[in-house]
């Protein structure tokens, strides 16, 4: 979405007729759009579990996406511009956590660095976009290059429907402990005792339970020296990466080449 609004916003522009203020809030929704999709994706991804959680952010998205590429007008294209940022925040929640869940601890570091990659990724395919559809007519292009945002979002309903398992942390949490181990077993090498992981599991949320209910948000008010330091390098990490602005240097990066 970054890499296609690069191209995508001076062809916009011209093409609608935005004035720059509405260009910007246009580019600049989206982070408030995802804050809000981060914040209530927790609903779902308790009650129906991480797969079914990526398959309603895919969704989600490529609505976004056709509402975008079929804009007729500034307030339609507003319209997709919520139901995209929604699914980026709704899909940016569930990742890590699916991660962290699926996949054996010595392992977790590298599966995190991937997915910061695909992200990296994602935005020189959407540079390409522009590339790609450099000499069709501003007016169709940037709808084009919407529309190209439907393609992935697909293919992570399928994965999510068809070859992803659900997360182990969850299944037990739901007291479905047989479809866990089945799941573990894929995940661990055979003859491995999954059924250590299971009770590790049970005991690890029987112990954060226990602490919610003793220390509520007391936790991250009041937070040990210890877990001071991991919430200011988590948080502060977070916070850092969107405090520099390279999401708006990359929106207005042609408007900055074309002027320099």
């Amino acid at each position: 979405d970054i890499g296609v609004n690069t191209g995508a916003g001076p062809l916009l522009q011209s093409s609608l007729s935005l004035t720059t203020s509405q260009l910007e809030i246009f580019f600049g929704s989206l982070n408030l759009f995802a804050m809000i999709g981060a914040l209530s994706s927790h609903y779902i991804n308790d009650k129906f579990g991480r797969c079914k959680s990526f398959i309603v952010a895919a969704l989600i998205f490529i609505v976004g996406s056709v509402i975008q590429s079929t804009a007729i007008n500034y307030e339609m294209l507003m319209v997709g511009r919520a139901f995209v940022g929604l699914g980026v925040g709704f899909g940016l929640a569930v990742d890590p956590i699916y991660i962290s869940e699926i996949s054996q601890a010595s392992h977790r570091g590298y599966l995190v660095t991937w997915s910061e990659f695909a992200i990296n990724l994602g935005i020189v395919f959407g540079f390409v976009s522009g590339l790609l559809f450099a000499t069709v007519d501003e007016n169709v292009a940037w709808r084009y290059m919407f529309a190209l945002g439907i393609i992935l979002p697909c293919v992570v309903i399928y994965l999510a429907s068809f070859v992803m398992p659900e997360s182990p942390r969850w299944l037990v949490t739901n007291n479905r402990e047989e479809e866990a181990r089945t799941v573990l077993q894929s995940v661990y090498p055979d003859g491995y005792n999954v059924n250590k992981i299971v009770y590790e599991i049970k005991d690890d949320i029987k112990k954060e339970e226990i602490a919610e209910h003793r220390h509520g948000w007391g936790v991250i008010l009041h937070p040990s020296p210890a877990y001071k330091r991991m919430l200011l390098v988590g948080v502060g990490t977070a916070i850092a990466q969107q405090a520099v602005g390279i999401d708006a240097i990359l929106y207005f990066m042609v408007f900055i080449l074309d002027q320099s």
